[in-house]
């Protein structure tokens, strides 16, 4: 079994157990993980735990708009070499020293196995993730500038994020693995919070836990509360001394759990309709 002795998550992340499975599938079998869910559901995070649970190095490739594939590979520094030619105080024959290994060349050329997280995939162009497909698949790339083949010494375990801004093309994703992180229900948003709080009040906690599901069970929000302004709220209702009682028959420190305006504007509408308070019962 992949499970026995893989991935089980780590003390500062909850995992499932579909994801711990599919975190060891993509491990056992050497192929991408491609992570999607909505925001705060710990895509990013899950890197950082795997590199912890295995005990290996995290790089990171923040992905950008303007980022191209070949970024991720090398970077001839052309500018400085033009530099050094200007000034005449370097030999500039040998165009190595000119050669930056990005993220994936440099996880490639470690001694050891390396986590890469290639967060947001989605963000670059269109072409961004078919330009990887041979190095992702066959684990090497080619420098013109040199002559040389860079080939990986160790298979590093890739974590690949992705926001659905844009759909990854079927070429890309035949080659990774895929899972889709669904949002945590009650009883595993209270292991996440208490990872993060384990000293918090359970009453607070909880009753904390129950109005959050109800504010995004509202319909008609354009931004949905996450579990990270989940965790800021909690902080902030213990750190105020904010009762239970309160909780529930208000929305205290509404800025740390809705964060647009039109978002506010109703439940503020909603507060002046039930006569200032909101009612779990009332809906939109």
């Amino acid at each position: 079994m992949v499970t026995g002795q893989g991935y089980k998550g780590s003390e500062d992340y909850i995992a499932s157990k579909p994801l711990m499975e599919i975190v060891n599938v993509s491990v056992a079998l050497g192929k991408p993980l491609v992570i999607k869910g909505e925001p705060g559901t710990g895509k990013t995070l899950l890197a950082h735990s795997i590199s912890t649970a295995l005990n290996k190095k995290l790089l990171i490739w923040n992905v950008k708009s303007t980022t191209k594939a070949k970024d991720g590979l090398y970077v001839y520094d052309t500018i400085q070499r033009l530099n050094d030619a200007r000034f005449k105080d370097k030999d500039i024959s040998d165009i190595r020293q000119y050669i930056k290994m990005g993220k994936l060349g440099q996880a490639f050329k470690s001694d050891e196995q390396l986590v890469l997280l290639i967060d947001e995939i989605d963000k670059a162009d269109v072409e961004f993730p078919n330009d990887l497909l041979n190095e992702l698949d066959e684990m090497s790339f080619h420098i013109p500038e040199l002559d040389e083949e860079v080939t990986a010494i160790h298979r590093p375990v890739v974590i690949i994020t992705s926001n659905s801004e844009k759909e990854l093309p079927d070429a890309f994703l035949r080659r990774c693995v895929f899972h889709y992180i669904e949002f945590p229900d009650e009883e595993m948003m209270e292991k996440i919070v208490r990872v993060h709080y384990p000293d918090i009040e359970n009453k607070l906690v909880r009753e904390a836990i129950k109005r959050f599901y109800w504010i995004r069970d509202v319909d008609g929000l354009r931004k949905k509360p996450s579990t990270s302004e989940l965790i800021d709220w909690i902080k902030a209702l213990s750190l105020g001394g904010i009762s239970t009682d309160k909780i529930s028959s208000e929305i205290p420190f509404l800025g740390a759990i809705l964060k647009n305006e039109q978002d506010t504007g109703r439940f503020i509408k909603l507060s002046h309709a039930q006569g200032g308070g909101f009612g779990f019962k009332r809906r939109f």
